[in-house]
């Protein structure tokens, strides 16, 4: 078939299959690599911290901040906030027959301070860690430059010397 290719009477599948195991150990060898770098590790720790933390931050929201607001607001419910654009079809028999249209903006709200507050919460980590990457960068105090040695404070005196004459 392919001159060169076919070595000691292999056959043709033989040879494909061998060249696929190589690519495939090469390309699991190089995943290897590239998963137990210390950047992808901290990238996933950080991701599934992050989907923890808006799941706490998604309930603050929910269960504390809202019902005093809507208790100010005289009583109302954030998530029941919306604009029925088409009541829902019931028929005879009492069944749904179309759902209701509705823009739900009280939902709206409250996911926009769901993300007023990891917003805030990241900026204020961020700027955390930057206040102390300029602490491990601001140079140590220059160290006193060392004294003169017999030579330069011999040359100093000729030096001097010389000047008065």
């Amino acid at each position: 078939m392919f001159p060169g290719c076919l070595q000691n009477n292999q056959s043709f599948k033989t040879v494909i299959l061998n060249k696929l195991k190589l690519t495939v150990m090469k390309l699991i060898s190089e995943f290897k690599a590239f998963a137990m770098r210390g950047n992808v590790v901290d990238m996933a720790v950080g991701i599934i911290i992050g989907g923890a933390f808006g799941k706490i931050v998604s309930s603050v929201v929910a269960d504390v901040i809202m019902p005093p607001i809507g208790l100010l607001l005289g009583g109302v419910k954030f998530t029941d906030l919306k604009i029925v654009l088409k009541d829902q079809v019931v028929d005879a028999a009492g069944q749904v027959t179309s759902q209701a249209v509705a823009i739900n903006y009280g939902n709206f709200i409250q996911t926009t301070v769901d993300f007023l507050i990891i917003a805030f919460a990241i900026f204020m980590m961020i700027k955390a860690m930057n206040s102390l990457k300029k602490k491990e960068e601001a140079p140590a105090e220059e160290p006193a430059p060392p004294a003169p040695t017999k030579e330069e404070l011999l040359l100093t005196e000729i030096r001097d010397i010389l000047k008065t004459k």
